[in-house]
C-alpha cells in the first residue's frame, strides 16, 4: 500500500526517514529553513547533517508549510522535540484529522511533558497519532543498512495498521501499545548514554560501561512504571535496544557529549562542536524533576543533571556515583 508522507524536519533523522520511506511511499520532506531546503532540493543531498548520501530521486520537497501539510495520508513530524508542539498544532490548523507520528525524544522543557501529551494537548484526546522509536542511527538507515524500530500507539489497530504500511525488510517496524513505556525509554537512554560516554572518556573500561548500562536501565524502568509505562517494554527495542546502541555506537551524539566532558571541555563549546541536537542535555534536568516528583530513585541521571547543569566536573560525578552505599540489586 502506497501512502503520500509529508515529513516535517530535515535534520539528520527527518533526513534518513524521509530517504528511507521514498522506496515505497510519495513522500515529501519540509523544514522551518527555506535556504536549506532549498539546497537540499537542488544538489539531492543533506550535506549539513548527512553528508555523502544521494537522496531517492523521487523524494520532494514543499518550503510551504500548508502546502506540506495538505495532501498527505500521514504526517511525521521528526522535528526536536522543542518543535513538535508549534507544528502539531499548525497541523491541526492546516489538515485536521490526518494521522501523526512523531520520532521526537524527551520531556519538554518546563513543563516537564512527554511526547504523546504534547500531542494530546494540541490535536485532542483520541487523535490518531503515535510515536516512532527505537535503535537508529541515521547515518545507517539513509545508506540503506539494517534497522528495526517500535511504532508505539495507545491505539492498538492504528499501531497495527501504520506498522503495515510502513514496514520494509531493511527498515523493520513492530507494533507496541505502551505509549509511555516507549517514551520514556527513547528520553532517558540520551542521558544514560551521556554517563557512558563521561566513562569511556576517562578510561574506566568496558567493565564500568556495562555496569552504566545496566543500572541505566534500571533506572530507566523505575521511572516507566511510576509514570504508568510497562517494564516489559524497556526489555525491546524502544528500551534495551535503543540503550545499547546509544551508549556504545560512535554515531551517538549524546556518548560524545559524554566523552568530550571527560576531556574538560565547557558544555558550550561541545554543543557548538557537535552542530547537531543532543536531546539528553535539555532531557537530564527534565527527568531529574519527574524523578524527584514520583519519588524515584535515578542517580546515574542525578550525578549527569549536577554536571551538565550544576557545575559539577566529570570526575566528581564518577566518584559520587562510586562511593554509594552498596545495595540489593
Amino acid at each position: 500500500m502506497s501512502c503520500n508522507i509529508t515529513v516535517f524536519g530535515a535534520g539528520a533523522w527527518g533526513t534518513a526517514l524521509a530517504q528511507a520511506l521514498s522506496t515505497t511511499h510519495t513522500v515529501r520532506l519540509w523544514a522551518r529553513d527555506r535556504q536549506h531546503l532549498g539546497e537540499i532540493a537542488r544538489t539531492r543531498e543533506n550535506r549539513r547533517y548527512l553528508p555523502g548520501v544521494q537522496l531517492h530521486p523521487a523524494l520532494e520537497f514543499e518550503a510551504d508549510f500548508p502546502a506540506a501539510a495538505q495532501g498527505a495520508d500521514l504526517h511525521l513530524v521528526v522535528t526536536p522535540l522543542s518543535g513538535l508542539r508549534d507544528t502539531a498544532r499548525g497541523l491541526r490548523e492546516q489538515s485536521p484529522g490526518t494521522p501523526l507520528l512523531w520520532a521526537c525524544k524527551g520531556f519538554e522543557a518546563g513543563s516537564g511533558r512527554l511526547p504523546h501529551e504534547i500531542a494530546a494537548e494540541e490535536l485532542g484526546v483520541g487523535a490518531p497519532c503515535g510515536v516512532l522509536t527505537g535503535p537508529s542511527f541515521a547515518a545507517e538507515v539513509a545508506r540503506g543498512l539494517p534497522a528495526a524500530i517500535t511504532l508505539a500507539a495507545s491505539d492498538t489497530a492504528f499501531a497495527h495498521h501504520w506498522v503495515n504500511a510502513l514496514h520494509q525488510p531493511r527498515l523493520r517496524l513492530y507494533a507496541n501499545t505502551d505509549l509511555v513505556g516507549c517514551e520514556i525509554g527513547g528520553a532517558v537512554k540520551n542521558v544514560i548514554a551521556i554517563a557512558a560516554g563521561v566513562s569511556d572518556g576517562m578510561g574506566f573500561g568496558l567493565n564500568a560501561r556495562a555496569a552504566l548500562i545496566t543500572r541505566g536501565l534500571a533506572e530507566i524502568a523505575r521511572l516507566a512504571e511510576a509514570l504508568g509505562g510497562r517494564s516489559e517494554t524497556l526489555m525491546g527495542l524502544a528500551g534495551m535496544g535503543d540503550l545499547l546502541l546509544t551508549c556504545t555506537g560512535d554515531l551517538s551524539r549524546n556518548r560524545r557529549v559524554g566523552l568530550a566532558l571527560a576531556e574538560g571541555k565547557s558544555l558550550d563549546h561541545i554543543l557548538h562542536e557537535l552542530g547537531h541536537v543532543a536531546e539528553g542535555v535539555p532531557t537530564a534536568r527534565e527527568v531529574v524533576r519527574q524523578a524527584h516528583r514520583h519519588g524515584v530513585e535515578m542517580p546515574i541521571c542525578e550525578a549527569i543533571d549536577a554536571l551538565l547543569h550544576h557545575g559539577l566536573s566529570a570526575r566528581n560525578a564518577v566518584e559520587q556515583l562510586l562511593a554509594r552505599e552498596p545495595r540489593h540489586e
